[in-house]
């Protein structure tokens, strides 16, 4: 019997959801939202979560549930990540969106952020089939799993996702040579783990999960934000160069009118390509592959 399933992925930034009809081993995606929640404030060094954006995040959770419920979903799963779980108020800030929405957020560690994300990108691709490095470059955090093609070989969450990254640095606008390079710098130092084990394995694939990427993908396709809906894309190397020397030399001004720009990475997306850039020169990588499908498809493929 067919089941519809919800799965609420609440992030740094965005509160992102999927509805997906499961009957045994198939499935099929009914829709894909979000919600803006930016749990990062001025006191996200301190990983303090502010009332105002308790307020955001349960509005967003009520938007989301709202939007299930025209879907006639009976089942919803709410994941938190990284600003949630390492908030200092953490256990204030769960309670509140349970009192509010009625859910119970799921708080996951890092290494299974990574595993969920792992699963996502294997119910895109079907079998990953080559060694590959999977990233999802979120705002609290970013995720690293290495894969020989069938299963993880070593995965990492590392607490220096690009909201965090926008409070450690300062970034001119446009961003100068110097603070790219003190970027640039800090990102290899940061993943040197993570560029060891793409060297070990033998990495020359790249495959990017979520917002950073998607944006990537839009900006190259020429779609606006959310209108293209791909399972998996590939990225040629020379157009992801085209739009990083575009984004590295723009004001944010000029991000704010770039077509496939997402408003919620007009800031974020700078360093982001910047890491990009480093993690592919780093390891070695010539080939890149986009994927939607991440920590909350991921959800769906263990229930299936």
């Amino acid at each position: 019997m067919d089941k519809r399933i919800a799965v609420i992925d609440l992030g740094t930034n965005t509160c992102n959801m999927v509805i997906a009809e499961l009957n045994g081993v198939d499935y099929k995606i009914l829709y894909q939202g979000k919600e803006h929640v930016r749990l990062a404030g001025t006191k996200h060094e301190k990983n303090w979560i502010s009332e105002n954006a308790f307020l955001r995040a349960s509005q967003a959770v009520m938007n989301l549930i709202k939007k299930a419920g025209d879907y006639t979903t009976k089942q919803i799963h709410l994941v938190a990540t990284s600003a949630v779980r390492e908030a200092i108020n953490r256990d204030e800030f769960i309670a509140f969106i349970q009192d509010k929405t009625g859910l119970l957020a799921d708080v996951v560690s890092g290494d299974r952020e990574a595993e969920l994300i792992f699963n996502g990108v294997l119910l895109a691709f079907g079998t990953i089939g080559q060694p590959s490095l999977i990233l999802d470059i979120g705002g609290g955090s970013n995720e690293f799993v290495v894969t020989d093609g069938t299963e993880i070989i070593w995965k990492d969450s590392i607490t220096a996702g690009m909201a965090r990254i926008l409070h450690l640095f300062k970034m001119s606008d446009p961003i100068r040579q110097e603070e790219l390079r003190e970027l640039r710098q800090f990102f290899r130092m940061q993943n040197t783990e993570a560029l060891s084990q793409c060297k070990s394995a033998g990495i020359k694939r790249l495959i990017g999960c979520s917002g950073t990427f998607d944006t990537l993908a839009d900006m190259i396709d020429k779609v606006n934000p959310g209108t293209k809906k791909r399972i998996t894309q590939k990225i040629e190397w020379y157009d992801f160069l085209k739009v990083y020397k575009k984004l590295i030399g723009s004001t944010r001004a000029e991000r704010k009118t770039m077509k496939g720009m997402d408003s919620v990475r007009i800031d974020l997306i700078v360093p982001a390509v910047i890491l990009i850039k480093q993690i592919l020169l780093d390891a070695g990588i010539d080939e890149i592959y986009q994927t939607g499908y991440a920590l909350r498809e991921g959800v769906l493929y263990e229930m299936m």
